[in-house]
């Protein structure tokens, strides 16, 4: 468990810095929903968008909670050396990712296409957003939308080996895309220009980059560990 607490901030910062795919995968619907907010609820945005988006974090934790069962049961088995190789090369891919340098992940978004046409009608039947409790099936509904960021994410959370530790970097990454969806819903420019800089992306990138390398089974483990 010693670990933990880097993995954690890995995954909030996924979900902090990833913020520009968030914007595009999701910025749009944010804007919907705030579009699908009666006008005599204007009011009650802030609490409405805080709603929307508890439910989209639920999903991806209970995401990283089902997947997490299945890398536990592999975890026991010789193929957990293999399971923390893919860890680590995927947290490198994402690191790639938000430095800018790399984009492949985004075909991993097909994975989830078959599924969300399932969905997209039920969110449908979910608007106008009168209610807190409706923001929230609909977030939760919203969170299985087709993102080759939270897959590949869930990905290594579910490579740990640990249901409970899969659902809480989940948890985590969840809670790292909030202040950029937020901040869309609220037309707050300011943080979403600052989150979007290449430099602070770069940062970023490199510090997942560097933890995707000590994740890597080997001796180089140590060296880093110095450093």
């Amino acid at each position: 468990m010693t670990d933990l607490l880097p993995q954690l901030l890995s995954a909030l910062m996924l979900g902090l810095l990833g913020g520009g795919h968030c914007l595009g995968m999701c910025g749009g619907l944010m804007g919907a929903l705030t579009l699908a907010i009666p006008a005599e609820r204007r009011h009650q945005r802030l609490r409405l968008l805080v709603a929307y988006n508890a439910g989209r974090i639920l999903s991806y934790t209970t995401a990283g909670l089902l997947l997490g069962l299945a890398g536990w049961v592999l975890a026991s088995s010789p193929l957990a050396t293999v399971m923390r190789s893919i860890a680590g090369l995927l947290l490198i891919a994402m690191g790639l990712y938000l430095a800018g340098w790399w984009s492949g992940l985004t075909r991993i978004e097909a994975l989830g296409r078959g599924l969300w046409r399932h969905l997209q009608p039920i969110t449908r039947r979910c608007m106008p957003i009168t209610s807190a409790p409706r923001a929230l099936v609909l977030g939760g509904l919203w969170g299985w939308l087709p993102c080759g960021l939270v897959y590949s994410t869930l990905l290594w959370a579910a490579s740990q080996g640990d249901a409970l530790r899969s659902a809480a970097l989940m948890f985590a990454f969840g809670l790292g895309t909030l202040p950029v969806l937020l901040a869309t819903g609220l037309a707050a420019e300011r943080l979403v220009s600052l989150l979007r800089r290449r430099g602070v992306r770069i940062a970023g990138g490199l510090l997942v980059i560097l933890f995707g390398l000590w994740t890597l089974p080997g001796p180089h483990q140590h060296w880093l560990m110095g450093h």
